[in-house]
């Protein structure tokens, strides 16, 4: 197949930190091709350099044979390049129609609606993509707005379209429609490149994978010829295995009771439920449905409007956060940076954080540092984190050792429940697996685990229960093997499988 992209040796740096160091990359016309990779691999990068969003320091971009010069967005459009984005661009208060052509729109005088409508249309039905034209945005959901995206590329005359994360935020049933979509638009003649780190999506719809790892390219795979264990190997430089070996739950007494929780002022729906002593529950949803606030309402974080947070029988509503933790609940929380670590000082400092009253760290009023840098020196070792030593700047390590120094401080043997908010986002597959056997222990030893993910497939991995939210709302609460990954994800949308039998037997 003739070349629809090359990239020759393309480097680019931020000050001194090198994203992109002689990658190269080479997509045939006509192929879905996955550039895979771990969170700071490089894949965003490069992708930015090819759309005009970054100038590379150094390499060559060629177009369907031809070297080009990519200065912004605006010459990438020109040469038949599209990208949809993580986070979606569009205006919430306008139509679907209406966010398809901006900036686009026919008409001398006044816009012609008519005409722009009949051609976004039969983009619509060519490409099997299902939109209501005439809805507003913020009326659809994550998936179609994902859908009204890929459209505006199409309706541009994109040829070559880019596709960041594009599942990070679509539940199971929305990234299968998307799969087809993709597989509809390569039959088109379209060139797809979809930049993740989920090796499942790219085993199913890929032809080819790129895969980057610390800003250098790896290697190019096709997928008839892998699996997801070889992809993985690539990817971290290492086998890696992919069993956890989760051993039967024995629950014990009751450790968290959550009791008619109002999390969003958007509804009145409340959630209620409870975690045991050697059990790890797992709470699913989409990003957005409450969350982040029963995250921050257990913490107190937040002020609670309605509702009851009991931790062994004591009240936890109105409590302080030192007090909280001081109780017995470790907590490892979905902004790092924001919630956990001081990125300016020490390992042994940000050690510290939550425990400035432990009698064994103090000594005639001041810290005992010498105390401190031992048990400090102790969990780094116990926590494989790969640093210079204790007097290190948290913010100079990788995410995946910052998230293990967060974890090694909030697993200490004073908590009995463990509060973990998305503790494996951004982190690379062997960071991940680590944690993940962090939790099975903490399980095994009889305390509780509270897991609060967007990563379904962590979630079902993990979790002895599961709750699924929306929009506030507890959906559902059962043990994690009475789901099927379709009702969940029927859940996580807002509806349940009884009511969508019901409507397909209609």
């Amino acid at each position: 197949m003739p070349t629809a992209i090359e990239m020759r040796n393309v480097t680019k740096t931020f000050h001194k930190v090198v994203a992109n160091d002689n990658c190269n990359l080479s997509i045939e016309q006509g192929e879905i091709h996955s550039i895979l990779g771990e969170n700071g691999a490089g894949k965003s990068t490069l992708m930015n350099v090819l759309f005009g969003m970054y100038r590379p320091d150094s390499g060559t971009v060629l177009i369907n044979g031809k070297e080009q010069v990519i200065r912004n967005t605006g010459d990438a459009f020109r040469l038949g390049l599209g990208m949809v984005h993580q986070h979606f661009m569009l205006v919430e208060n306008m139509t679907v129609l209406q966010n398809i052509i901006l900036g686009q729109e026919k008409g001398r005088f006044k816009i012609d609606y008519k005409t722009s409508h009949a051609e976004v249309e039969e983009i619509v039905r060519q490409y099997g993509l299902e939109l209501d034209l005439n809805a507003r945005v913020d009326e659809i959901s994550v998936g179609l707005k994902q859908r009204v995206e890929i459209v505006k590329t199409l309706y541009r005359g994109a040829d070559i379209i880019v596709l960041d994360e594009p599942t990070a935020v679509l539940t199971p049933q929305e990234s299968d429609k998307l799969m087809v979509i993709l597989k509809n638009m390569r039959k088109m003649g379209k060139t797809i490149i979809f930049i993740t780190h989920k090796l499942k999506e790219t085993m199913e719809v890929a032809d080819r994978a790129t895969i980057l790892r610390d800003g250098r390219t790896i290697s190019t795979v096709e997928i008839a010829k892998t699996n997801v264990n070889e992809l993985a190997a690539h990817m971290v430089g290492r086998e890696v295995n992919f069993d956890i070996g989760k051993a039967p739950c024995q629950p014990g007494k009751t450790m968290l009771d959550i009791r008619d929780l109002k999390l969003l002022n958007s509804t009145d729906k409340t959630v209620s439920f409870q975690v045991r002593s050697g059990e790890i529950i797992g709470v699913a949803g989409v990003d957005g449905n409450g969350q982040l606030e029963l995250e921050e309402s257990i913490m107190g974080l937040r002020p609670i409007k309605r509702g009851s947070i009991r931790f062994q029988e004591r009240e936890l509503i109105g409590q302080k956060t030192l007090n909280i933790k001081e109780l017995g609940i470790g907590h490892i929380p979905s902004d790092r940076y924001q919630r956990a670590i001081l990125p300016k000082m020490s390992l042994s400092e940000n050690y510290l954080l939550g425990f400035q009253d432990k009698p064994e760290f103090k000594k005639k009023g001041f810290v005992n540092y010498k105390k401190l840098k031992a048990v400090t020196a102790r969990m780094l070792e116990q926590f494989n984190v790969k640093c210079s030593g204790i007097e290190q700047k948290i913010g100079q390590l990788s995410g995946g050792n910052q998230q293990k120094v967060v974890l090694g401080r909030e697993v200490e043997d004073c908590y009995k429940l463990v509060l973990a908010a998305q503790p494996g986002r951004g982190l690379d597959i062997g960071a991940v697996q680590f944690i993940h056997n962090q939790f099975l222990r903490l399980r095994s030893e009889g305390k509780a685990v509270l897991l609060i993910s967007a990563d379904l497939e962590e979630i079902q991995k993990l979790s002895d229960r599961i709750a699924v939210l929306y929009k506030g709302e507890l959906m559902e609460f059962k043990p994690a093997e009475e789901y099927t990954t379709e009702e969940i994800g029927l859940l996580m949308a807002g509806k349940r499988m009884e009511e969508n039998n019901a409507k397909n037997n209609e």
